[in-house]
């Protein structure tokens, strides 16, 4: 018995071992996107509708204040010109293919000219001014590696609006002649960018997979811009206990798909086989698919087919099993579906007063994997396992035939591997996404290597926070 709790430890001591030798390795140098997103036209449309709000409350707070800067001056010097109210009549974003984005924004200004000694009948009345302003922005990365909007051009002009009767009765060109504070208001169209730049760094955030393992999307360049849309290429990182791991090198090179120009979906994202094969090979680096089965077998059960129990364990003893991977599990993308490759050996031992292993046994299965999005997260569940190939790695009470071992250990072990791994996987991954929003209307599509998952982007309703463009 001394030699089983010897090898019990071994086996326990070989598993640390790998572990820590794994994340000394060192990480593979390529950078190489695996997962990504492309932001199309209708998304775009989609961000600067539900901006207008954001905006109009921004420059209503900048710009209404006593202590707002004059934006529209007067001829005259001395006297001072102030907003009384703001609306935000368009906001429209586009797209500037290798460039960047352009925005275009029309904002009637209620405009109060300062009191001035004037007859009765040019007393002070607030006008109403239409201030646009075309600007350029471009996206880059800081150095940080985060994305980041940069104002590259800002034209405003302003002119005022009024009726026909206004028209007709207008004052002197002294009274309405105006000019713009460019500086100002180009400032106040970078306050704009506040908001939207704090999204944007919230894609790069750690999120947590389970307790000891987080994901986190690190960008590798600023997103390409084209008629299509926003292209974004991600590396994954996964961290285990704190430190970043070492991922397995992907087989194939992974790119984004082309973008489809006549997507109705605001958004697609992009995931590789080599995405879903590094979540797996994290979670298994950090012992979270490891796992102890219970059995119905005792020693004296296993004795009547196993003549050389008897002699070993006199005493009747509840048999454990301790299913460890010997490889890292893998994923296998094909037209339409998904499958997971695991590779198991399972240890038979009694467990009392700490496990000794007598037997063991190599598994090697599949289980197909059923895919979904839950607002941000993707919801990972295995299905039954199948195809499965047995062979004896280590045995203390002789040779046991195939048939033998698939006959008393692998229904628990079929049972136990895919509910352990849905309890793994119950609360799902998070995906590429910034903060205050949420995917809708998500369709996933599984081709040979990569997944695409089409959908909308939902605005969340938070209190006290405003819409933004992101």
């Amino acid at each position: 018995m001394g030699r089983l709790a010897r090898k019990g430890a071994s086996t326990a001591k070989l598993r640390t071992l790998s572990i820590l030798l794994s994340l000394l390795v060192p990480a593979h140098p390529a950078r190489s996107p695996d997962c990504g997103g492309i932001l199309t036209p209708s998304g775009l449309s989609y961000l600067a509708e539900v901006s207008k709000a954001h905006a109009e409350a921004v420059l209503r707070q900048d710009l209404v204040a006593p202590t707002a800067p004059d934006l529209i001056l007067s001829s005259q010097k001395s006297s001072r010109n102030r907003v009384t109210s703001v609306t935000v009549a368009a906001l429209s974003l586009s797209l500037v293919p290798d460039a960047g984005l352009r925005l275009s924004i029309d904002v009637d200004l209620g405009v109060t000219p300062a009191p001035r000694r004037l007859p009765p009948r040019h007393s002070s009345t607030t006008k109403v001014m239409r201030l646009s302003i075309l600007a350029d922005f471009h996206v880059e990365m800081n150095p940080e590696g985060n994305l980041e909007l940069v104002t590259s051009a800002c034209k405003p002009t302003v002119e005022e609006v009024q009726s026909t009767e206004e028209r007709e009765s207008k004052s002197s060109s002294s009274e309405t002649d105006k000019e713009i504070n460019v500086d100002k208001i180009c400032l106040e169209v970078s306050k704009l960018l506040l908001s939207p730049n704090e999204r944007l760094m919230s894609l790069t955030a750690p999120f947590p997979v389970t307790a000891s393992c987080q994901v986190q999307y690190v960008p590798l360049a600023a997103p390409m811009i084209s008629e299509q849309g926003i292209t974004i290429s991600l590396q994954t990182t996964f961290q285990v206990a704190g430190m970043a791991i070492p991922l397995p090198i992907s087989p194939v090179p992974f790119s984004m798909p082309e973008p489809v120009s006549s997507s109705p979906s605001h958004l697609t994202l992009a995931f590789s086989e080599h995405f879903y094969t590094s979540l797996f090979f994290a979670l298994e680096i950090a012992g979270d698919f490891n796992m102890t089965i219970p059995s119905p077998l005792t020693t004296a059960t296993l004795a009547q087919k196993i003549t050389q129990m008897g002699s070993l364990f006199p005493e009747e003893q509840p048999v454990v099993l301790q299913a460890v991977f010997r490889s890292s599990p893998r994923v296998v993308l094909e037209e339409g579906k998904a499958a997971l490759k695991l590779f198991l050996t399972v240890h038979i031992g009694t467990g009392a007063p700490a496990f000794q292993s007598f037997l063991s046994v190599n598994m090697d299965m599949s289980a197909g994997l059923v895919l979904s999005v839950a607002s941000t997260r993707m919801m990972i569940s295995a299905a039954v396992t199948e195809d499965v190939e047995l062979s004896l790695a280590a045995s203390d009470v002789g040779p046991v035939p195939a048939d033998l071992l698939e006959e008393l250990f692998l229904p628990p072990v079929r049972e136990a591997v895919p509910a352990q791994m849905n309890a793994v996987l119950s609360e799902g991954v998070f995906l590429p996404h910034i903060s205050g929003f949420t995917y809708t209307d998500v369709n996933i599509v599984i081709h040979k290597d990569y997944v695409l998952v089409p959908c909308n982007l939902e605005l969340q309703a938070v209190a006290g926070e405003q819409s933004t463009v992101a």
